[in-house]
């Protein structure tokens, strides 16, 4: 027997009717469907609200939409003159970045970013329409300001010729709720650098480019590795100004003395002779030699006798008591001739006296 279709009352149609033309109002939120993205504007179909418009101003959050997509939107006007409602865009396209976010963060994945602004803390960066930040610590070694502490208006240089280029990294904490989004440049590139960790050991030779040069050292860039070359490892003779050595963008060759988990230990002196071994043969115990004072100091001053020597002579050989000022006594850069009391050459140490005339 065939189905009696159900009696609709006249009330119901009119219902139904009013449901489905019902008026949007600035302020609501609705769903619609991506009719065209141009240049300049978004069209959305609103089904019986009509057709909504994004403007120009927004049309940069739309470069992730194509004709068909689902979206929500926000009402801006109601209205306009053209017949079409005017639409927000930022909403819908933030909400959707989020989720984008979200799962390149839960499945650690690489991605791109372009740096459009940078400040001394890092660089500032948009991904999937959302703002977020790359700090400082979280560049590579070949990306990382290594300048002085002092150094700010260098630091935050280095960092601007960083706008613009796009930079592999992995996203390191999002919140949607605080809008906060953080990148990392090394999260990205760890699984690398723990395959070239495991294939470098001590006393190798390596090449690496200088990213930075501090009071305390050299930071070099070790095909991805962060190596780091003492001050007492730059040369063998006494180093002052590591920047009179090298410089920024220069590659170097370096001797790896220790590996620790994030950085290589470099030694640049000791790829050459050691001149201070050939240089003490010429010494003898008792023997008279001329040199410089370098250094004056509570307990003594220091003398070069030779490029690669410098030796000590002690304040208990200043005479005797314990009121002896050896700054009393000596003036830098001073040349005097003294007497050799001791040559350690295991400890790499002479002490002198002062020669009587």
């Amino acid at each position: 027997m065939a189905k009696v279709a159900k009696k609709v009352t006249m009330d119901e149609l009119l219902a139904g009717s009013e449901e489905s033309f019902k008026h949007v109002m600035a302020g609501d939120t609705v769903k619609g469907t991506v009719l065209s993205v141009k240049k300049h504007e978004v069209l959305i179909d609103l089904g019986a609200q009509g057709v909504g418009l994004v403007p120009r101003r927004e049309a940069g959050f739309a470069r992730n939409l194509k004709v068909g997509d689902e979206v929500t939107v926000s009402v801006i006007e109601a209205e306009m003159e053209d017949g079409y409602v005017l639409l927000s865009l930022r909403k819908a396209v933030k909400d959707k970045g989020w989720d984008e976010i979200q799962a390149k963060l839960d499945a650690a994945e690489i991605v791109e970013v372009t740096p459009f602004d940078a400040n001394r803390g890092g660089l500032l960066v948009e991904y999937e329409g959302i703002r977020g930040f790359l700090p400082v610590s979280q560049l590579s070694a070949e990306h990382y300001p290594r300048v002085g502490s002092a150094d700010k208006d260098e630091i935050l240089q280095r960092l601007n010729s960083l706008v613009g280029k796009e930079i592999r990294v992995r996203i390191l904490d999002a919140n949607k709720k605080e809008n906060k989004l953080i990148f990392s440049e090394k999260e990205a590139i760890k699984d690398g650098l723990a395959e070239r960790f495991a294939e470098l050991k001590v006393g190798d030779t390596v090449k690496g480019v200088v990213t930075g040069v501090v009071d305390f050292g050299v930071f070099v860039n070790v095909d991805g590795i962060e190596g780091l070359v003492h001050i007492s490892e730059i040369s063998w003779e006494r180093v002052n100004n590591p920047a009179d050595y090298v410089k920024v963008g220069e590659t170097i060759e370096a001797k790896i003395i220790a590996i620790d988990k994030e950085r290589l230990s470099l030694s640049m002196k000791q790829l050459v002779e050691d001149p201070w071994i050939s240089e003490v043969e010429n010494l003898k115990k008792g023997s008279k030699v001329e040199g410089t004072i370098t250094r004056i100091t509570p307990f003594g001053a220091f003398v070069q006798i030779s490029p690669a020597v410098e030796a000590l002579v002690h304040v208990s050989e200043l005479g005797e008591g314990s009121d002896v000022d050896p700054e009393k006594i000596f003036t830098l850069n001073e040349r005097k001739d003294f007497k050799v009391l001791d040559i350690d050459k295991e400890g790499r140490k002479i002490s002198l006296s002062i020669a009587k005339k």
